[in-house]
This record gives structure tokens, sequence and C-alpha cells, in this order.
């Protein structure tokens, strides 16, 4: 699907200024969308929106259909957090969790709301279900839950639902809260002229109400343990693979029902929104199987996935879907042969584009075609900044005369001395004749390591980055719309 020329910013609600801690969809979302209007962006990308478990991941959500009730404006609440550019996840749960009590306390159901209600019950009922019984263990696993409840044994079910019907309510108001709020936020977008890009994993977390409602649909054992698990090989971030702790679908079950759980995912995500990311393409072509028990993806082994028959699936469902495919790590013919079939734009990332052993040439700007969507970095990098001034030895398995030959190939094909190396990278970016553009947000305000948002492979102390509204100055919004100006975006 061919995209108009754009520019875009990636920054996650979480990262948004707030008095609560952590960024949410209430005002200071609206008055950062005011600053892309401003800076003549026309494209904002969010990570994914999902309730977060493990790590506080976006990409290991209870659910692939809900919303995060962490990102719930609650007026007139405010959490007193330590640091403005730092989200301290336990914290900030814990006191929002009696915020929202309060809300739901309060909460007088209304028509919208049973509407909202009948038109999500095909995930909505699981999901307010499952949170409902893991808080009632605990926060613990669901393999943990007491056997009747892990099995969903029909009069296990029917009893928990009689007497905490309560909690399982609070649940549902919770989501059409957040639903309402994200609603109105991407009605503005849509009212300035930004469309709201989203992010769909190929995964879902093991600790899902997923998972839990379709165990036939993933490869489990009679206990719900997992028998192989998702991950990648050894790649740039890690000599031992990354271990994703993922299920794998049993690809089989699915295409025997039509694909229809993936369907019902791509319609609510473009319900939601404009354009989608769809994480880990590669995966669809063939992924790297790892057996269940192992702890590196180092014994693992590519098997083939659904490719073309599921991606003809969603089209016949859902007519021609604007996609991009995340096309990164080891990607072989078939890998492009099926994105350029489905006539999908892949991704380059600037900071791959130097690599002394010209494994990088790939990501330059002068091999680009039109449709591509070009990142000086992703979420899964350092910042710009960071990339540049430090070692980089124990980010990724460059040795540091890898990095002093990069960075030199970097100067001489940017001409460069290095200064102000983001703003090389992004000029660059936005020169170039790729369609789409997508800056984040750290890059544009020039910030170091400090404001990473993940380590791939790291478990703990992700996702964490906030800016401050003194940070983004009517200065490095003009300069950034002068750019913006100049390359036709």
């Amino acid at each position: 699907m061919k995209f108009p020329r754009s520019a875009g910013v990636l920054l996650h609600p979480t990262s948004l200024p707030s008095a609560n801690g952590i960024g949410d969809l209430g005002p200071d979302a609206f008055r950062f969308l005011d600053r892309l209007v401003e800076a003549g962006v026309t494209l904002w990308q969010v990570l994914p929106l999902g309730p977060t478990g493990y790590g506080d991941s976006p990409y290991q959500s209870f659910s692939a259909f809900a919303g995060n009730p962490l990102l719930i404006h609650i007026p007139g609440a405010s959490i007193a957090t330590g640091n403005p550019h730092h989200v301290d996840f336990a914290a900030v749960a814990a006191t929002k969790r009696a915020q929202l009590a309060q809300v739901v306390a309060r909460f007088v159901p209304d028509d919208r709301y049973a509407h909202f209600v009948r038109r999500q019950q095909e995930w909505l009922d699981d999901f307010a279900l499952f949170m409902a019984i893991k808080q009632q263990h605990g926060g613990s696993e669901w393999t943990q839950w007491s056997p009747p409840l892990a099995a969903r044994d029909p009069n296990a079910i029917a009893a928990f639902r009689a007497s905490h019907a309560t909690e399982i309510e609070a649940v549902r108001i919770e989501q059409y809260v957040f639903f309402r709020q994200f609603t109105a936020l991407k009605d503005a977008c849509m009212g300035r002229g930004v469309r709201l890009m989203g992010d769909v994993p190929i995964y879902v977390a093991h600790d899902s109400a997923d998972v839990w409602a379709h165990r036939e649909l993933f490869q489990l054992d009679a206990k719900g343990a997992l028998i192989v698990q998702a991950g990648v090989p050894p790649d740039y971030f890690s000599e031992t693979g990354q271990l994703w702790g993922n299920p794998l679908y049993d690809w089989d079950a699915l295409r025997k029902n039509g694909y229809a759980w993936w369907i019902a995912r791509m319609r609510a995500a473009f319900s939601m929104f404009d354009i989608v990311r769809l994480d880990h393409f590669r995966g669809f072509e063939a992924y790297w199987e790892v057996p269940g028990h192992d702890r590196t993806a180092v014994n693992g082994r590519w098997v083939k996935g659904p490719g073309v028959t599921l991606f003809d699936a969603l089209t016949s469902a859902l007519g021609p879907m604007p996609i991009v495919a995340e096309n990164l790590g080891l990607i072989t013919p078939e890998v492009e042969a099926l994105r350029e079939h489905m006539a999908y734009p892949g991704m380059s990332i600037l900071q791959f584009a130097f690599g002394a052993d010209g494994a990088g040439k790939e990501f330059q700007p002068h091999t680009y075609p039109t449709d591509r969507v070009v990142y000086t970095g992703t979420h899964d990098n350092d910042t710009t900044l960071g990339w540049w001034t430090s070692d980089g030895v124990g980010d990724s398995t460059r040795t540091r005369l890898d990095i002093e030959n990069e960075h030199a190939l970097a100067r001489r094909y940017l001409d460069t001395d290095g200064t102000e190396m983001h703003w090389t990278l992004i000029r660059a970016a936005l020169a170039s004749v790729a369609d789409t553009v997508l800056i984040p947000m750290q890059d544009i305000l020039g910030l170091g390591s400090e404001a990473r948002m993940n380590f791939p492979g790291r478990s703990s102390g992700n996702w964490t980055f906030r800016f401050s509204w003194e940070q983004l100055t009517p200065s490095i919004v003009t300069r950034l719309r002068d750019l913006v100006t100049l390359y036709d975006r």
C-alpha cells in the first residue's frame, strides 16, 4: 500500500509528562498533539497499548485486545514520584489501582456503556474474568491457579462469576473508560490531520487472557506449560539470541478455523489505528522455535510459518490493510518475497547503516526505495546520541574496533564531524526518498543513553523513559518544522 510522504514521531503514551508519575491519555497527550501539528508532523506512532505484565513490557500484555488501565487519566489525581523523567511502575501501579477503584465506585452505567460491553463481548468477557481470577490468586500466572479455573471448568467458572460479579464488572468499567479516552484522542488526531500508528506484536504473552481462553490455538502441554517458546537466534543484540518466552501458535489449528482469532485481532487494531506496524514480520514466513524448558535461544530451529495464507485470509476479511512490516533481523529472500507480495513497506534503521563489514548498506539512504519506513532508531535501539557517544560494548555484539570503523564510515557518508549527530541523522532520514520517516522523541530532544526505552534481552528496568515540557523547547519545534517543510513532508 502506498503511503503519503510524511514525517512522524515515535512516542509511547507512558513517556508523556503528567502529574501522575506516568504519561496517560489526558491533557498532556492533547498538548503533545498540538506540538506535532506545530512541527508539521502528521504521524504519531505508539507501542502496544495493552495492560502490561512481566517486566512492564508493552510486548508482554495480559491481552491482545484490552487497553492499559495505567494510561487512564484521572482528573485531579496526582502521584508524587522523585524523577519526572522516569516511570516507577511499581509505585504508579499501586497508587493508580486505588484511584481507579474510586472511579469505578462512582461510575453509573448508561446506554453507551451497555453498547460498549455488547460490542466488545468477544474478548471483554474473557479478559474481565481472567483479571478477576488473577486478582483472587494474588496476581499469579494462570497456570498456577486452582486447576478447575486454570482449565476453565464450566462449573468452576460459573461459580466464580456468581461470587465475584463486582470484581468482573470493575474490569469492564476500566476498559470502557480507557477506550472512551482513547477514542477522544484519536478523534482529535483525525481532526488535526495526524494519523495514529499502532504496533501489533506477532506473539502474545503466555500469562494472558488470550492464551488462557484459547489454549487450543497454542503449543501447550496438558497443564498449559510451554512445549516450545518464541525467540530469535544470536544476533546484533545478543550472542545467545533473545529468548522471549511467548507461546508459539498452533498454525494448523488457526488455519482450520479460518484464522478467526487473527482476523479479530487485526480488526480490533484497525478500529484504533490508521496504520499498524506488524512486529517481527519474518516470523510469519519462518519462526525460531526454542524448546520450552531452555534458558537461552541458542538451541532453536527455524520452522515454517503460515505465510501468504494468513494474509490472504486477513485481506479477504478486512480488505487492503495499511501495514508496516518490521523486517529486521535475519531476513531471507522468502521473507522479502512475502512482504513484497503483500505490498507492505519494510523498515530501515539509520543506526544500522554504517557497519564496516558492509552489512548495513541496505540501511543507507541512497539504497532506499520510496516504499520504505525509515527510523533513526527504534524503541529497541539506544538513542542516537547514546549510540554515537557510548562505546557500545555490552549494548550489542560489536567490538570497540567495529564501533570505531562504524563511526568513521558514518562521518564520511554523512559528511559530518559528529557534532549534533541526532540532527544529522534526522536530516538524512527526512531528506531521503522514503515515503515515511519516524523519529523517536528522544532523538528530537537530543537525549543520551539515560533516555533509552528498551534493552533487548534485559528483563527489567526498561520502558521507563519520560520527557518533560521544558525539554521540548519552541526552538526544537521550529527546527523540526523547518526540516519537515524543506523536504516536503
